[in-house]
């Protein structure tokens, strides 16, 4: 899959499954870690891990393996390692509290509404 079809399908299956405030960064320029943070959130633990697991369903759908995943257990904070893009998915009040936009606030922000669903 090339970058943007990851970016594609990711944002496109977090906005099908209700994922509020879905956020791309692009940090390749300010980091090794990844191209881009793509940063969504649920209202409960059980959204945030149906969020989670759409997004890895879709993706091995794909041939798209993770190269690691953190966090299933308690759901507050899920991330999907896929190499070049990362997914955090996180329970409404944990991405409150560490509030990654502001921490990467150097980061390109990216318009996702041409990926949202209609």
């Amino acid at each position: 899959m090339t970058l943007d079809e990851k970016l594609d399908l990711i944002i496109k299956t977090l906005d099908a499954k209700k994922a509020e405030d879905i956020q791309a960064i692009k940090i390749s320029d300010l980091t090794i870690i990844a191209d881009y943070f793509i940063i969504a959130n649920g209202t409960s633990t059980t959204q945030t891990r149906a969020l989670a697991d759409e997004v890895e369903f879709k993706m091995k759908q794909q041939g798209a393996e993770p190269l690691r995943i953190e966090g299933e257990r308690n759901a507050n904070w899920i991330i999907i390692d896929y190499g070049d893009v990362v997914v955090h998915v996180f329970y409404k009040e944990t991405r409150e509290h560490y509030n990654l936009e502001r921490l990467w606030a150097d980061g390109e922000h990216i318009d996702v509404s041409e990926y949202l669903t209609q």
